[in-house]
């Protein structure tokens, strides 16, 4: 395992004092059609609002996603994510916290590392021809995530044999794809790609073996459970209503090995890992 995440000119610790604080990413969809919050932060000043908001709320990572990938949703035009992403990526550039880009675009990760981003979050893995290519010469991180099929198609039959075994051997092929193009490690983070392609129970086994998953990688875990319907089978609650289940996903992730979650509601994941971590620290 690296002893840090390197990510632009962020750099996240995994050993020492500093790794006992897990990076919590906050979301920010500026897409009509996400599934938990698609239209809220479309215009700019809607958008620069919210991420202050989670940066004052202890995000020291915000997301940027202006392709909705939920289940049975569309691709957009390349021009048209970039007339969403760019101009919020620019205008967060002046505040203290690292900004990663949700898309799985090669032109859109291009622009996006010019425009400054410190991380590409690819829900495909770095498959796309020229990924790998958009992204190797930069020192941005990348995050490495599985998916089955497409988000058109993902949910309709996923099956596995073993799914945990299938997840770490996928993650381990794209990261060794990666590594053998001449990206550093220190770079990746991977994740096994909650509700993209799986059941509820696929979902659950994997929370539970994380721990699994980044030591035969070795590599961080970033972890996506916020609102997902694998809350909603649990809990019974609409999306709208999913904010405790939420927050019980995040401290189980980090519980069973997750270094970085990914969470809509910073304020309240920020409050109960404190918490939890209080209760865990033996200094």
């Amino acid at each position: 395992m690296p002893k840090q995440l390197q990510c632009g000119q962020y750099s996240f610790a995994l050993e020492g004092p500093a790794s006992t604080h897990p990076v919590v990413m906050g979301i920010l969809n500026v897409t009509p059609d996400s599934f938990s919050d698609g239209g809220r932060y479309q215009g700019l000043e809607f958008a620069l609002s919210h991420a202050e908001e989670m940066i004052r709320d202890g995000a020291t990572m915000i997301d940027i996603g202006g392709e909705s990938t939920r289940p049975g949703s569309p691709s957009v035009p390349v021009a048209e994510e970039l007339a969403r992403v760019l101009p919020t990526l620019y205008a967060l550039r002046t505040l203290d916290v690292a900004l990663s880009v949700d898309t799985c675009k090669p032109e859109v990760m291009a622009e996006a590392l010019i425009a400054g981003a410190d991380m590409i979050n690819d829900v495909n893995g770095f498959r796309a021809p020229g990924a790998i290519e958009a992204v190797r010469d930069s020192d941005c991180g990348l995050c490495v995530m599985h998916m089955q099929a497409t988000p058109q198609t993902m949910q309709q039959a996923p099956s596995y044999t073993d799914v945990v075994r299938e997840v770490i051997d996928f993650l381990n092929e794209r990261v060794d794809a990666l590594v053998r193009a001449g990206i550093a490690r220190e770079r990746i983070c991977i994740d096994p790609g909650f509700g993209f392609g799986k059941t509820v129970e696929h979902n659950y086994v994997l929370l539970r073996r994380l721990g699994r998953m980044r030591d035969e990688v070795g590599l961080p875990v970033l972890a996506g459970v916020s609102r997902k319907s694998m809350i909603g089978a649990v809990t019974g609650r609409p999306v709208e209503e999913r904010v405790a289940g939420s927050i019980g996903g995040a401290l189980a992730a980090v519980a069973h090995g997750a270094r970085i979650v990914r969470v809509h509601d910073v304020a309240e994941t920020v409050d109960a890992l404190k918490v939890w971590q209080a209760a865990h620290d033996e200094s």
